[in-house]
């Protein structure tokens, strides 16, 4: 590629999946041009559209001329719309086939409507309709500078591994002005103060220069446990541990020190995985694994109680503790100083209690509640927030699992952890910690009574690392 082109930032789409990505704060120096790279799939049937707008514009304000064949005739089409689209491969297509496009934006700086032109193709092992390749020429009435990109779908969401990267193209002989000043990342983005590189995959971080970076490393969340066959209900699975240089770090701790790292070394990030939850009645769930980042370590969560089981109805101990079991008053898992909080104590009444959060203890089962414990809430860190999470829960990572109750859902943490299901029912089911939140997973019940699948594995771990732009 040439040099005067310059990655200024990736979004790479989480196992979550995505109803829509944004480049935001675009520069408007430096660069002459944008060159905006798409390999894209579908969680919808059909070919969805992918649909790019330009600072925030809904209006018609867009219109295209395309030209395109399907693997047996050639068409053109003309239209007036609300942004600027093209299809991707969706859900019945061949499988892990992603549309791949490139779209140029030249002089998008300029006071004047912008041009835009790409090309894409959709890939499909037959010669059908569902194969297309098309160029097209857009037009945005738009005369300011673009400086977001939000590129969305019309039905469904963008499947995992679906990624965006946005490049300046700079004046031949002269110097970019902003660029990141590492490699490695799920999401690169920066709000021009900062560079953000989130890993929601391993991978490795490599800086370009002598950096110092802060970081949030959290780990993979604790799976529920595991009711017996009399509704002695099991305990949610405890939040990774959560280590962050900013904001707050998890169990009420101390601020971790920033990292000073060296230019041009390979620093290992590893994305613990949420633990599994129990598979068969009175099991504890599983430990969610560790997470990574150059000497910085995060212990996976602890793994919600058993119901009744007497080795077993005890949370174990992780970044978080897991919910303890029940009857008799199923003790909680400990916490990890400095990562996260103990699980909260079953009741003896079918009630399971709360794994541990980043930010709070798990709740205490009690017998005049249908419900088994709420999960400890996690730790909201919205300097080094990504796309995790809407609303109010946004920017929260590391929320407790709730435990299984008599016969109501538990309720959810703040942090992505799951609800607690029924103990001795099937419906409603335990969930599952949210992905890249490190959350414990719900409290619930397992085979022979009722099908297997009815606790919540614990959510996978996320790495955020971030170092000044100028």
């Amino acid at each position: 590629m040439a040099n005067t082109y310059t990655l200024l930032e990736t979004i790479t789409v989480g196992a979550a999946g995505a109803s829509s990505v944004t480049f935001n704060s675009i520069p408007g120096t430096g660069y002459t041009d944008l060159v905006l790279k798409v390999s894209a799939r579908g969680t919808a049937t059909g070919l969805p559209d992918v649909r790019m707008q330009f600072n925030g514009d809904t209006a018609s304000n867009y219109q295209a001329r395309e030209l395109y064949g399907d693997g047996s005739i050639a068409q053109s089409n003309t239209y007036t719309t609300t942004d600027a689209h093209f299809q991707m491969n969706g859900s019945s297509t061949t499988a892990s086939t992603f549309t791949n496009s490139e779209i140029y934006i030249p002089n998008y700086t300029s006071s004047n409507q912008k041009s835009l032109s790409g090309d894409a193709v959709n890939e499909n092992n037959s010669t059908s309709t569902s194969v297309q390749a098309r160029l097209v020429a857009w037009k945005w009435s738009g005369t300011a500078a673009i400086n977001s990109i939000t590129i969305s779908t019309n039905t469904g969401n963008y499947a995992e591994h679906s990624t965006f990267q946005l490049y300046g193209v700079s004046a031949l002989g002269t110097t970019p002005t902003k660029a990141p000043k590492a490699t490695g990342g799920s999401i690169i983005q920066t709000d021009g103060t900062y560079w953000y590189h989130a890993f929601l995959s391993s991978g490795t971080f490599t800086p370009a220069t002598a950096l110092t970076c802060d970081y949030l490393v959290v780990a993979g969340g604790g799976g529920g446990g595991a009711a017996d066959n009399g509704a002695y209900n099991g305990g949610g699975g405890g939040a990774g541990g959560l280590r962050s240089t900013v904001t707050a770090t998890g169990g009420g701790g101390s601020l971790e020190s920033a990292l000073a790292l060296a230019s041009g070394t390979g620093y290992t990030v590893t994305i613990g995985a949420g633990g599994a939850g129990a598979t068969a009645a009175n099991l504890r769930g599983s430990n969610g694994s560790n997470s990574v980042f150059s000497t910085i370590t995060s212990t996976g969560g602890g793994g919600g109680a058993g119901g009744s089981n007497g080795t077993q109805k005890t949370g174990s101990t992780g970044g978080s503790g897991g919910g303890g079991g029940d009857p008799l008053n199923g003790a909680n898992g400990a916490g990890t100083t400095n990562q996260g909080y103990a699980g909260g104590t079953g009741s003896d009444g079918y009630r399971g209690g709360g794994g541990g959060g980043a930010g709070a203890v798990g709740g205490n089962a009690t017998n005049t509640s249908v419900a088994g414990a709420t999960g400890g809430a996690g730790v909201q860190i919205t300097a080094l927030a990504t796309t995790t999470g809407t609303g109010a829960n946004s920017g929260y990572y590391a929320g407790g699992g709730g435990g299984s109750g008599y016969s109501s859902l538990s309720a959810s943490s703040n942090g992505g952890g799951g609800q607690g299901g029924i103990g001795g029912s099937s419906s409603p089911a335990a969930t599952s910690g949210t992905a890249n939140t490190g959350s414990g997973g719900g409290g619930g019940f397992a085979t022979p009574q009722v099908p297997a699948g009815n606790t919540g594995a614990g959510g996978s771990g996320i790495v955020i690392i971030r170092y000044l732009a100028a």
